[in-house]
């Protein structure tokens, strides 16, 4: 084995077996004379067993034994000499408190998140770090403050997605030596001052109106256009408007009105001013 892997594998606490010295060779075989001669009780401290979603970490003489994690299923350990660490492969989720952050344009809210993570490295999860569940919920926990402390509100209300996907990215990069796999991260809520709700509230509420008058503007603009021009084609054509006459009496009769107002024919009133 080169000197550089060998260095590698020490930095890592996975040193080959070979290389415990004397003294654990000594020690290890006192430890199988032992197994030998309290066999088959013996067995009952040697032989572990871990389940399916498990893998255990060997320990040799304080060294990861060379070839990672074990399992699922029966393993052997020396008496005395070997000791073991199980680890959870399933997937773990959390749920971060409301943070209290101050967003980019200086306003305040409350946001809370959950994420999902896995270990995918047993050995990294245990030797490179003292707790990796908890590790990971206090980064989670930082890392959404330092994220949404560059945003907006109007990009915090917005672009939750986008941050959501930030945040996974940053936080894998993170607990990835810790042997950890972040496979979710979703923003929950996004809980506002009530007087910045009711100025929004308001906001919105002028919005809505300045846009109910500018419909009502242009509806009445198109109304009065197509007035005029109605008015225009009548002027030109004294049959049109007769007819428009008579289709309004009809409507004034169709209404069962116990009184009847006739208004004076046009051509009537032009025959009078020409008399004068």
């Amino acid at each position: 084995m080169s000197s550089i892997a060998l260095e590698n594998k020490r930095e890592q606490g996975t040193e080959p077996d070979g290389d415990i010295g004397c003294c654990g060779c000594v020690l290890l075989g006192i430890s199988i004379l032992m197994l030998i001669l309290f066999f088959p009780f013996s067995l009952i401290c040697s032989i572990k067993i871990v389940q399916e979603y498990e893998r255990a970490v060997i320990f040799r003489l304080g060294r990861v034994k060379q070839g990672g994690a074990v399992g699922p299923g029966i393993f052997f350990l020396f008496p005395c000499v070997d000791s073991f660490r199980s680890v959870d492969l399933r997937t773990f989720s959390y749920e971060i408190p409301p943070q209290e952050i101050l967003t980019k344009d200086s306003v305040t809210v409350a946001v809370d998140a959950v994420f999902y993570a896995r270990v995918f490295d047993p050995t990294k999860s245990i030797i490179n770090v003292s707790d990796a569940q908890s590790s990971t919920k206090l980064l989670a926990a930082t890392t959404l403050r330092n994220i949404l402390g560059t945003k907006a509100l109007t990009e915090v209300l917005s672009d939750r997605e986008h941050i959501s996907n930030t945040m996974e990215e940053t936080l894998d990069a993170a607990t990835h030596p810790w042997g950890v796999k972040v496979e979710r991260v979703e923003l929950k809520d996004v809980r506002l001052p009530v007087q910045m709700q009711r100025a929004m509230a308001a906001e919105a509420e002028s919005t809505r109106e300045a846009r109910a008058k500018v419909i009502a503007a242009e509806g009445e603009m198109k109304a009065s256009r197509a007035l005029k021009e109605a008015a225009d084609i009548m002027s030109d054509s004294p049959s049109a408007l007769q007819l428009r006459y008579l289709q309004t009496l009809n409507s004034i009769a169709a209404e069962k009105n116990s009184t009847i107002i006739f208004p004076v024919p046009i051509d009537l009133l032009a025959a009078f001013a020409k008399k004068k």
